[in-house]
């Protein structure tokens, strides 16, 4: 167990109901605030929750397919809304059955950027102790955006990580595919892909998805586990830790700042699906 998970004191953030309404850009903008207070020390280090519906985040490199906006439109056929996100990596599904989580941390002491996801990693072993042993960390050839912080059992991947530094503070960010099929997810970003190449040689090696490599948490452990059940996992081993932690949604006097970050996710956001 990573020795800064157990000695902060954490300030904790639940959005993981009544997501439907709020866009996954105003997550990103929080986070932006968040990474903004922490790193100025004008709040606690911070553990994020949140749930978004039926939502494709897409990377830069996503929105530089040759046919993107086809690509797009074939989301939206599904029931998917696409977004471009302020951070690293490709494109990634979000919907009920998917938890993200933010840890938000300052930089007063330094993080290397490997260090700050061995950080996530170690959070989510501790979540879940039975099959601790059993996630492996590594790149999942076949599985929509790929990175070397892949979490995955028995070859099959249910998490990816993916960070944001500014303001000396860090966003490590992961998406938990909880409930479901990740096999049916995978298929959807295949089918995005397709429609956006075309067929088309790219200098940018776009992932070639093979659906049978992803799989939900509930499929790995055979156990009907629930977004809401890990939310409440966070919460007790937060308390575990401490003893007391701070539950605190945004608050009036960061209010403004969340509005100004907003605004500038809202704009890049516009101006990249406008092009």
């Amino acid at each position: 167990m990573n020795e800064l998970l157990q000695q902060t004191t954490w300030r904790f953030v639940d959005q993981s109901i009544s997501a439907n309404k709020r866009s996954p850009l105003e997550s990103f903008a929080l986070d932006d605030t968040l990474c903004h207070l922490v790193g100025q020390e004008m709040t606690n280090p911070t553990i994020r929750t949140w749930v978004h519906h039926d939502s494709v985040v897409l990377g830069i490199q996503d929105h530089r397919l040759p046919h993107i906006e086809q690509g797009m439109a074939q989301l939206r056929t599904n029931g998917y809304e696409p977004i471009v996100r302020n951070s690293g990596g490709l494109a990634v599904v979000l919907d009920a059955g998917v938890l993200n989580i933010s840890i938000v941390l300052g930089e007063q002491t330094p993080l290397s950027i490997n260090g700050a996801f061995d950080v996530m990693v170690d959070f989510i072993r501790t979540l879940f102790p039975q099959v601790a042993d059993k996630i492996e960390v590594y790149e999942i050839v076949g599985s929509y955006c790929p990175g070397s912080y892949d979490l995955s059992i028995n070859g099959k991947k249910f998490a990816g990580i993916s960070q944001r530094r500014m303001k000396n503070g860090i966003a490590v960010q992961i998406y938990l595919c909880v409930e479901g099929s990740g096999s049916k997810r995978a298929e959807l970003i295949r089918e995005f892909y397709a429609a956006g190449l075309q067929g088309e040689e790219t200098k940018f090696q776009y992932p070639m998805i093979t659906p049978h490599v992803m799989a939900s948490l509930q499929e790995l452990t055979g156990e009907m586990v629930t977004v809401q059940q890990v939310n409440e996992r966070i919460r007790h081993l937060l308390f575990e830790w401490k003893g007391m932690f701070e539950e605190q949604p945004l608050q009036e006097n960061e209010i403004e700042l969340y509005t100004f970050y907003l605004q500038r996710v809202l704009k890049r956001n516009e101006s990249m699906l406008t092009k």
